[in-house]
Order: C-alpha cells, then structure tokens, then sequence
C-alpha cells in the first residue's frame, strides 16, 4: 500500500523536494494534489535517504510547503497504446489534444522503454525514399538507421521536416504499412500549427501520429515528448510490425532543457553548461532506431537539430555525431541565394547507405554515381578557391567545365520545389545529366561498364540543361 505524504520541505523552480519518504523508486510516478482539489503528476528524479526530488509536469506555482499531499503511484509513466493511435495529435507527455477523446488501450507501456540486446538487432538494409535528390542520391536514409539533419536558427529545417513526413514511403510496395511519428519539442504556436495545417491540408495526416510540446509547456514535458514518441514507435513497429519514421525536432530544445533541469538539481555542469550526461542521455534516444530479428517492422529516426551559432562542434551536434550514422547538414549560404532545401553535400553523410543501395534496393549505378558527384563536387571547391585568386577568366577549359557543373549540380540537382517529390530513378538520371557536363576520362569513380550503358556526353547535354 503507497503512503500519502503531506507537505514539502523545499520547493526549487519545477523541482519540489519530500521529507520521510519511504518505498519509492527512480523515475516513480507521483500525484500532488494542490489546495486539497487541483490534481498535478511529478516524477521522482532523485533519492537520498528519506529525501524525493520530485519534477513537477505542471510547474510548482501555487504549491504550498504545508499542505500539499504527494502520493507515489508504483509506476513511472506509462502510455496507453492501441493501434488507433494513428492520426492522433497529443501534447508533450502523450494527452490528446485533438479533442477525439482519449485513447482506448491495448496495453500500456513505460515511456523509458527497454534496451534492446545487441544480438537481436537486425542490421539495417533497404532504404525510405523522401523524394528530396540531396538526400536520395547522395545520403541516402536507410531502414532502421538514424540520420540527424544539422540546421541553424532560420534556416528552413521545419518545412524540410514537413515535406519528408508528405513524401516518405517505403522503397518497395510492400505488404508492410508504413507511418510516422512526429515529435516538436519547444515549437512556437504559429510553428505548432504550420506543422498540423501541412499535414492536415496533404492529406497523410491520417498516417502520422504527432507530439506537440510547446514552448510555453514546462520544461519538463521536454523531456519526456521524445520518449513518448520512440515508445509509440517502438509499440507501432514491434507489435503492430509496420515501418516508422520518427522526426524529432527540436533536439537543441530537449537539450537545453536537460540543462536547466540540471542546474536546478545543483548537478556539476559540464562543456557549455550542459550536464556530464548529455551523451548518454541522448544515446538513451537515438539508439531506439533499428530493426530486430523475427520481427517485421523497424523504427528510423531523423532527429532535427538547430547548431547555435551554426557551430558543428557545440556539445550537441557533436555529441549527436558520434552515436548516429552520419548527418545531413544546412548550410545558411546556400539558403542565402535561394536554394532549397540549403543542403551542404560534402560534409553531409549517411554510413549505412552502401549497404542498402545499388543493385536489388535503388539501381545497380547508384553507388557508383554517389561516389562520382561527391568527387566532381569536392574538385568544384578547389577550382572555386582558384578562380578567386586568378579570376575565372583564367582557368583552363577543363577548370571552366567543373564551374559549370558546379553550378548546374546546385541549380538542378540540390534546389527542388518544397511540394516537388522526385523518384529516385529521375535522381540518379538527373545525375547523369550533370555529370555529361564533364568529359569522360574525369569520371574515376564509374566502373567502364557502368559508364558505357550511362554516360552521355558533354555536348548532347548541355542543350537539356
């Protein structure tokens, strides 16, 4: 039988702090109630003793030290789950906020999950098509992997999000359903409702299930959206053996208020402030991507993160970068001249790509032409550097070509129209296209083979561009 307690010994920002306590565990759900009528839900972040920390969902205002009952549930937070979850929309700790009515459970599962052994991943082949070629031809996301896109403030990472919830599917018609699971975390109102208006007027609503925190929500909701979402992801792939794409935005939010939540706590901060666990924290997210064994479905995670100062090497691209499998990066020059989506390719990358790719996934020329853009753009780089100093004028007539193809690879290639979704066939021959701007003997990176059933050259080409 759980004891009721009465009155606080302490109250701290979103953190209030109970006497006597005993029988209670880490990450227990409390009930408090407020002037003997006002229901609130905690949870218990830390125990010493006798002594409970407890985070507050809904902040601690009005909560007096003398009379506030606190009442531990024997649980940590739990989610009601059910297969009719799809087309719901739900705030930061999974209640609705569409006004359907509540959802009916199947089960109920712990938001924190359970760590899955290493034995019984699958390893992750075939790849979702987003429509979008920077991300198709050249990053291409495969099933089950986790593919960060690294943004900056105002750069276009929210209608970016939205157009891959639109146009993602599944490589193969297959029997197996597909769906997405949405989470924003500290968005803005007017942001809130651009998500839920696109998703809405396209029609895949139907096929997404959204979390929405907002950022006037208290800080501790943050926290918990993004559990929320991977454990509908995990109950929708797993049990219900359907393929989810999970896109979380924004992570630089989730962080942040880890951060705050720390400081609170009086923990020892670590680089930039952030706590010493941010790495495990965030793997405690990211590594709930993937696929099992005896198992259909798969869970695929594109987190979303703002780089503050558009610096790659702050804690949290940083430390995302270490666990996920590449990253898609946004640059703010290429935005600067009207390119959409700003995608920077040379530092962006996805490492399981080669092993769900070519022939038997996307075509056998794929692998191939990925390699052989990546080169001819890198040399893009050089010539430009060159002609800075010399001039353009200057070049040598092969130099002029990768000028050329420099800017018809950005201009035809990278910049797409936000409602525009390609196959991938139209990528990879839009590919071949460019690369007939450069004379045959530059393409090192093409099998001869390859290049005899592709490659057109220089002059058929140029007339089309």
């Amino acid at each position: 039988m759980k004891l009721e307690y009465i009155g606080l010994k302490e109250i701290s920002g979103s953190l209030m702090v109970v006497e006597g306590v005993s029988d209670a565990s880490f990450e227990e759900m409390v009930e408090i109630t407020v002037e003997g009528t006002e229901k609130r839900i905690g949870r218990i972040v830390e125990l010493s003793g006798d002594i409970a920390v407890v985070q507050v969902f809904e902040g601690t205002s009005n909560i007096s030290l003398t009379n506030t009952k606190t009442k531990p549930l024997g649980h940590s937070l739990e989610i009601p789950l059910s297969k009719e979850i799809l087309g719901r929309v739900f705030d930061g700790v999974g209640r609705p906020i569409d006004g359907l009515g509540s959802i009916f459970p199947q089960v109920k599962w712990d938001v924190n999950g359970k760590p899955i052994n290493p034995v019984s991943r699958e390893y992750p082949r075939n790849y979702i098509q987003t429509g979008i070629s920077s991300i198709d031809g050249l990053t291409t996301l495969i099933r089950g992997q986790k593919l960060p896109i690294f943004s900056g403030n105002g750069l276009p990472h929210d209608a970016l999000a939205v157009q891959i919830v639109r146009q993602a599917q599944l490589a193969q018609q297959e029997d197996t359903e597909f769906a997405v699971v949405f989470a924003a975390m500290g968005v803005k109102h007017d942001v809130a409702d651009f998500f839920k208006k696109s998703f809405e007027e396209s029609g895949v609503l139907q096929k997404v299930v959204m979390f929405i925190n907002l950022a006037n929500d208290p800080v501790v909701e943050r926290i918990i959206t993004p559990r929320c979402a991977l454990t509908v992801a995990e109950y929708l792939a797993f049990e219900q053996d359907m393929h989810i794409l999970v896109i979380l935005t924004d992570m630089t939010s989730y962080c942040e208020a880890l951060r705050e939540i720390s400081s609170s706590k009086g923990e020892i901060p670590s680089r930039k402030g952030f706590p010493g666990y941010l790495y495990s924290d965030l793997a405690s997210l990211y590594e709930r991507a993937g696929m099992l064994k005896k198992r259909k479905g798969s869970i695929t995670q594109i987190p979303i993160l703002t780089m503050p100062n558009d610096d790659i090497t702050h804690p949290i691209p940083d430390l995302t970068g270490y666990i996920t499998e590449g990253q898609i990066v946004l640059d703010r020059t290429l935005h600067q001249r009207g390119v959409y989506p700003p995608v920077i390719v040379l530092p962006s990358l996805s490492r399981l790509m080669k092993d769900g790719i070519g022939e038997g996934f996307t075509r056998e020329d794929h692998p191939a032409i990925a390699n052989q853009l990546f080169a001819s753009y890198a040399h893009v780089q050089e010539v430009r550097a060159l002609a800075s100093v010399i001039g353009e004028d200057e070049l040598s007539e092969l130099d002029k070509r990768y000028i050329e193809f420099g800017k018809a690879f950005e201009k035809e290639f990278v910049t797409q129209e936000r409602d525009e979704n390609r196959p991938m066939d139209d990528t990879l021959d839009m590919g071949w296209r460019l690369l007939g701007i450069l004379p045959r003997e530059e393409l090192d990176r093409v099998d001869i083979n390859v290049l005899d059933k592709y490659y057109k050259p220089y002059s058929s080409v140029r007339g089309e561009l």
